[in-house]
């Protein structure tokens, strides 16, 4: 049994949404959950539950909490943090994978910290996945795990996202596009321009620049780009959602008076919200990181939890960090960096 372990205190309404999602993981994906976080308080939050006993779920004592407000120091500082022994968890292999709703640099940092980095990895990175036209995601790299990338770094993202892609979504050969201004391979600046020949080098299916609107058309698998544009992207859509999902509820509720109307637009409207929640898509794993690591939102509800649970418990089954270090250390990214100088 695959045994996860979540970040109890990391979110900003913890423990709520990280017991209940614990719960629906362990009822319906068959994995171990251990709830890291103070004993008291979880344990309280999970006697909220009628039928829990008996459920592979347990409670490990961690008497500190990392907040949205801490700095890089004062997470240092706290050795006892929910974030850190999670990860301990997973680097003794008592867990997994982890999971966390906690502050995203902290969790990156104690990750890189107590996981420690696969070789060949310069910088870890956050995939996330857009919902898109065609039903199928894609996904994007980085989306906020570092602010300034080197174009050897984005070589490695893409490997890492062709991997996840191919692992996780069980895409063929999955198309690789780099994110600029333009679609012409002279557009852009100079990181994308540096970028261009080791990804043409790289044995993927890498198919040139690509626009922001290019996300949602699902003509592409991966998208690469450095966190600070792809934190940008992550956030527009995720008020573009939360807008139009308001804007099209009231419109609905305004406009439709018949009840079998009314019925067929709930049903069209939840599908809609299903289709672009990004609680649905379980969170952003934490590609480069040795073990497991995976952030979801700061504000998660339940769903998300649990999907972002599920997504932790197929990484591992996938062996998705064997599968990088191996084509990382194939010799693929100095054979791509030879190319560069040579262009």
């Amino acid at each position: 049994m695959v045994t996860i372990a979540v970040d109890a205190m990391g979110g900003d309404d913890a423990p709520k949404a990280e017991v209940e999602g614990a719960i629906r993981a362990v009822r319906s994906l068959g994995v171990k959950v251990i709830l890291v976080g103070k004993r008291d308080i979880v344990r309280a939050e999970l006697d909220k539950h009628e039928d829990t006993d008996g459920l592979p779920i347990e409670i490990h004592h961690a008497s500190e909490q990392v907040t949205m407000d801490d700095s890089v120091k004062a997470v240092r500082n706290k050795r006892d943090s929910s974030i850190r022994v999670a990860a301990r968890l997973v680097r003794d292999g008592v867990a997994d994978g982890l999971v966390s709703a906690g502050n995203t640099g902290a969790v990156m940092a104690t990750a890189k910290q107590v996981q420690g980095m696969l070789p060949g990895v310069d910088r870890p990175a956050m995939a996330a996945a857009f919902p898109t036209l065609k039903g199928t995601p894609v996904i994007v790299v980085d989306v906020g795990a570092n602010v300034d990338s080197s174009a050897r770094m984005l070589a490695q993202f893409a490997v890492m996202g062709d991997i996840y892609s191919r692992v996780i979504f069980h895409t063929y050969r999955p198309r690789v596009g780099l994110l600029s201004i333009g679609e012409e391979e002279h557009k852009g600046n100079e990181l994308t321009r540096a970028a261009t020949p080791l990804l043409k080098a790289l044995p993927i299916h890498f198919i040139g620049n690509v626009e922001g609107r290019d996300i949602y058309a699902g003509e592409t698998d991966v998208i690469v780009c450095d966190g600070f544009i792809g934190n940008v992207a992550l956030k527009v859509s995720e008020g573009l959602v939360e807008m139009v999902s308001k804007m099209l509820r009231e419109s609905l509720e305004a406009t439709i008076t018949r009840k079998i109307g009314s019925l067929l637009a709930r049903r069209a409207f939840n599908e809609f919200k299903k289709r672009v929640d990004y609680a649905e898509y379980g969170g952003a794993p934490l590609l480069g990181v040795k073990g497991v690591c995976i952030v979801t939102h700061g504000r998660p509800n339940a769903n998300a939890i649990k999907n972002a649970i599920r997504v932790a418990a197929e990484f591992a089954e996938g062996n998705i960090n064997e599968q990088i270090e191996a084509e990382l250390a194939s010799g693929q990214l100095v054979g791509a960096s030879a190319a560069a100088k040579a262009d």
